[in-house]
This record gives C-alpha cells, structure tokens and sequence, in this order.
C-alpha cells in the first residue's frame, strides 16, 4: 500500500522526469542519422595509432565534399558522415586517409535521401501501430470489467504510460547526443519497439491482477475499496516486476561494457528505458486508476 499512499509523490515524480525528458527533446533535438537523412558514413580503423582529428578532417577536405563530420568511433578508428558518395569520391576519402598512415576501412553504408525518408515514414508508423494494437489487446481483455474503470480506460491508461516510458529514454538520448555526437538510427527505433513491449508486458502483469481480484470480489460479494484492490495487486507484483527487470539490466550492462561499440547505444536506450518501465509498471500505471475511477464515479 505505499505506493498507492504516496501516489502523489511519484506523481510529481513522474512529472519532473517527464518535463526534463522533454526539455532535453527540445533544447537539444534528436540529430537523424544517415539512415533517416540520407548520406554515407565511412569507419575507417589506423593499425598504428590514430592521428588528431583536426589532422583528419583535413586530409577529408582535400576531397571536395561540402560538409562532413569526423568522430571518433573506440580506441582506433574514425566515423565519416557526409553527403551520399559516389564510388570515385569513397575512393579518394580512403586513398587521402592512407596517405600518411595505415589505415583499414571497416564499414561503409551509403542511404538515398528518398530511401531515408520512406524509412523514417516506416518507422512512425511502426510505431502507431504497435500502440494501436496494444490499445485494442487491453480493451479486448479487459472488455468483462466495468466498473470502476471501464475496459478502454485500461487501454488508454497503458497508453499514456508508454508514451512517458518512450520520452523518457529519447530524452536521454537527446543529451547523449548533446554531449557524444551520437545519431538516432534504425538501432534507436529498434530499442523503442522492443521497451513498447517490454513496458506493456510489465503492466498488464498488474493490470490482469487488479482484474482477478476485481472478479473475485464481485464474486464472493465483497466490498473492498478500489484502492485496497491496486495497492493489493501492486505489491503482488512488485517483486515480479523487478526481479525481471534486474535480469534484463543485468544483460544490457553486460552488452554496454563487453558488446561491440554499434551496439553500445542500443543498450544503453534500452537500459534507460527497462529502468523508467519499470518504475512506470509499479508506481505510475496503477495507481493512475484511482483518479480516473473516481472521475467516471461523479459522471
């Protein structure tokens, strides 16, 4: 029952996260990377040590390129974004690099413009259609239960939930961004499906519970406040939800400090977001239903 006692305070709580989350969105943005813009990125890794970067963005220079970004990428290597290149100019960029030290390339993608585009379209609507979906599931499952929340209640509960739980890792990775120069790619939009059902999974675990002791009261023809119920079902669950997501943190942990660097910010989206999920799950979600119960009670 201390969460359901003290709702207001992760109330206030959640709104803090939220209103930082969005202030990192807006002050700082979410820089698209090559797969959304459009453009080529060159990693090239130096066998014998790599050179200052201002030594490398000049060598880049002497192709004629128009705006490029050199960054570092781990201990050796480079990352080279720029506009999308044709083979003789990917040729140059290598032959300018090697020119003064061994070099080896190690990847090289090249997106269209209209093919990042129609990627960026996919992904929107990716994800609409997961919150879509999982909408019409909890309003299926809950559809016997009406009292006190309606069915849909349920469903649009979840869905403004995921919808923080979304903010909260983007905004984190705003500031990443800020301050490392990441970008957000394909592996962003990836780890934000994957926390939309990771999220839903951990709140219907305490949503199905409220609704069993829901049907057992009506039942037995008991009278318990709505409140009991959640605070009940909330401590029923907790140890659940958190012991899973220790599990999952545990294994992002490992794929930060021992996975290969591409997937590193992957990881740490993802990480980001099991925490605020989780936290969303026990002290957001349920909780949430009392004022809205109480809404529909004076209609």
């Amino acid at each position: 029952m201390f969460i359901v006692t003290h709702r207001k305070f992760f109330f206030w709580l959640t709104g803090l996260m939220l209103a930082s989350a969005l202030g990192a969105i807006l002050v700082w943005g979410l820089p698209l990377g090559i797969d959304f813009t459009g453009g080529s990125l060159t990693e090239v890794q130096y066998q014998n040590g790599r050179p200052p970067l201002a030594e490398i963005r000049e060598q880049v220079a002497r192709v004629p390129l128009g705006a490029i970004s050199v960054r570092e990428s781990g201990a050796n290597a480079v990352s080279i974004r720029t506009r999308t290149l044709t083979l003789a100019e990917h040729d140059a960029i290598l032959a300018a690099l090697s020119s003064s030290a061994s070099t080896t390339e190690l990847a090289f993608t090249s997106v269209g413009p209209a093919l990042g585009s129609q990627f960026a379209h996919k992904a929107l609507w990716a994800l609409f259609g997961v919150v879509l979906a999982i909408v019409l599931f909890i309003a299926f499952a809950f559809r016997k239960v009406s009292r006190p929340v309606p069915g849909w209640g349920y469903g649009l509960t979840v869905v403004a939930m995921l919808a923080i739980d979304l903010i909260v890792p983007a905004g984190f990775y705003a500031a990443l961004a800020h301050f490392t120069g990441v970008e957000v790619d394909s592996l962003f939009v990836v780890a934000l499906l994957a926390l939309l059902g990771y999220c839903v999974n951990d709140v219907i675990v305490i949503f199905d519970r409220i609704r069993e002791h829901l049907a057992k009261n009506e039942k037995a023809g008991i009278r318990e406040e709505f409140d009991v119920t959640i605070g009940k079902s909330i401590d029923e669950t907790m140890t659940r939800s958190i012991n899973t997501a220790l599990t999952v943190a545990l294994a992002l942990c490992a794929l930060i400090y021992l996975g290969a660097p591409a997937t590193r910010d992957f990881a740490l989206v993802m990480l980001v977001g099991v925490i605020a999920g989780t936290f969303s799950s026990i002290a957001r979600s349920a909780p949430l239903l009392i004022p809205i119960a109480r809404w529909f009670a004076k209609r």
